[in-house]
């Protein structure tokens, strides 16, 4: 039932090339920084990676974003990082943009054993209809584009179909988590972490501090330790490091 590893780097030393995997995050709020370090140290490329978005230059995913080491991307947010639209635009990744809410679900939707859903968000536009593109070429051209999904209509209104996402492995951070793999998140760090950490097969969290079993109220638990394989505890220095997106002060 001890599920703490000895370090990061021992807990994504299986992670193969062409893995997928889904992260936690929101902004850089809540990204598992440390094990995204170890798994850049530790060298797998062509990743597909399930996100809200895709870190910035020089944090969170984007780490493995300017290494190459990332083929295909599903978010809902991709601003704020320069290199992330240049390989977009040169054909060197594959994009597939998904409304933020609608992707949360299918995240969800994989982690709780449910392979689709009809949601009425994407309805009448590209999302739905097909055409979005996911890779362009060199030139700039679309190579490859978004397929249509299946419509249907419930009490007169029209819904789109959307597949479930569940991938091989999650890398997510979490505030406390005990050495079952019992979770807890603060503020917005909760807003994705829970249905990344749901929806991989082996899931590896890092957490802030580590709890012994017993220590962390049932009541408060937001995931479950049937969710998680993996636990690293973080260094009090990793704990307390912080990203700031965009620094805003008084004049």
């Amino acid at each position: 039932m001890d599920k703490v590893s000895a370090s990061a780097a021992s807990a994504v030393a299986d992670i193969p090339d062409g893995a997928s995997l889904a992260v936690g995050g929101f902004g850089l709020s809540g990204v598992p920084d440390t094990l995204i370090g170890a798994l850049h140290a530790q060298g797998a490329e062509r990743l597909r990676v399930v996100s809200n978005n895709c870190g910035t230059d020089g944090h969170g995913l984007g780490v493995l974003l300017e290494s190459g080491r990332i083929a295909r991307v599903t978010g809902s947010y991709v601003g704020e990082n320069k290199e992330f639209a240049r390989q977009y635009l040169a054909g060197e990744l594959e994009v597939e943009l998904v409304p933020q809410g609608t992707l949360a679900e299918r995240l969800r939707a994989g982690g709780v054993g449910i392979p689709a859903f009809f949601t009425p968000a994407g309805v009448g536009t590209q999302v739905a209809d097909g055409g979005l593109p996911w890779r362009h070429h060199p030139d700039g051209t679309v190579r490859t584009a978004s397929p249509a999904k299946e419509i249907r209509t419930f009490h007169g209104s029209d819904y789109v179909l959307e597949e479930a996402v569940t991938t091989d492995f999650a890398l997510v951070r979490a505030w406390r988590g005990d050495r079952h793999g019992n979770l807890v998140f603060r503020q917005a760090a909760a807003n994705f972490n829970p249905l990344a950490a749901m929806a991989g097969r082996v899931t590896v969290a890092e957490v802030e501090e580590l709890c012994e079993p017993g220590e962390i109220d049932a009541n408060t638990v937001h995931v479950p330790g049937v969710f998680v394989q993996r636990v690293v505890a973080l260094t009090p220095a990793q704990a307390a490091a912080r990203t700031i997106e965009k620094r805003t002060v008084r004049a």
